[in-house]
């Protein structure tokens, strides 16, 4: 997943969080034991699936045994950002959150300065992930997760396409509504893209996928040129959307039932499968 401040934080803050693990690896004052995981984190997002997810777990088994200091932390919350970003399975995801629950309990007051019981919470609540950690600040994340998506079943939203068609949520009642947010400078994003245009052509009038960027068109549309992306390109340049979405990390997605029922949600990148697997809790097949 790929955080981003303000419109107004732009291109250096896009930047910084893409070279965030980098960044960290240099400035950090890594421990012998550190800087080897550090190195392996920047190169993550390089590996196949299947060999991402084999490292991923070993580094959360790794990042655990570590000395009990903020830069531990820091590490796990990097590892826990990456490890959404598709399918690497759920017994990896459960390392992932022991690590970061455990990174957690041995620094509760670092923990409240930064992401981290977002971090875990978003793990708990969407990625069904159990955890044994008994925090009060936990809650108040959990909390506060419930609070955005009750907000986001009732939201409802017009923009306009590239096209100048626009496009109203809740006037799509009757079909299945897939609302992704993306930007152009979002390497998971992208990877996602051709499953988005697949399920598109699958499912036809059955689906609509509205895609939303927070990005003007004169950087989506040079974007697109060459891309096999038919279905529709919304804009919100503004990010009015994304805030009532509570859009603080991309790609995100949410589906809707024929009902306007908010019935699925993902985190981060998803597959074909998995985007299947939301589409099914919705009567799509």
């Amino acid at each position: 997943m790929m955080r981003r401040g303000s419109t107004a934080a732009g291109t250096l803050a896009v930047v910084f969080l893409l070279c965030l693990p980098m960044l960290q690896a240099q400035q950090q004052a890594w421990s012998e034991q550190e800087k080897p995981i550090a190195g392996e984190l920047h190169g993550l997002r390089g590996l196949p699936d299947d060999v991402r997810s084999r490292t991923t777990r070993r580094l959360a088994i790794e990042i655990r045994a570590l000395a009990a200091k903020p830069s531990k932390l820091r590490l796990a919350e990097n590892l826990a950002n990456l490890s959404t970003e598709g399918d690497f399975g759920h017994e990896t995801l459960e390392e992932v959150a022991a690590t970061l629950a455990g990174a957690i309990h041995e620094n509760p007051a670092e923990a409240e300065k930064d992401q981290a019981y977002a971090e875990l919470a978003q793990l708990v609540r969407y990625e069904h992930v159990r955890v044994e950690l008994d925090d009060p600040s936990l809650r108040v994340a959990l909390s506060q997760l419930e609070s955005d998506d009750e907000i986001r079943q009732k939201a409802d939203f017009t923009l306009a396409d590239l096209e100048g068609k626009r496009w109203t949520l809740k006037s799509l009642a009757g079909k299945v509504v897939l609302v992704n947010f993306w930007a152009t400078w979002c390497p998971p994003c992208r990877k996602e893209m051709p499953d988005l245009q697949a399920l598109h052509e699958r499912f036809g009038d059955q689906l609509v996928i509205l895609a939303i960027s927070d990005e003007e068109a004169d950087k989506v549309k040079p974007f697109l040129a060459g891309r096999n992306v038919t279905y529709p390109i919304l804009l919100d340049p503004g990010r009015k959307v994304s805030e009532l979405f509570r859009i603080e990390g991309i790609p995100k997605s949410f589906v809707y039932d024929r009902h306007g029922k908010l019935i699925a949600q993902a985190i981060d990148m998803r597959t074909r499968k998995q985007f299947l697997d939301m589409l099914g809790k919705a009567g799509l097949h």
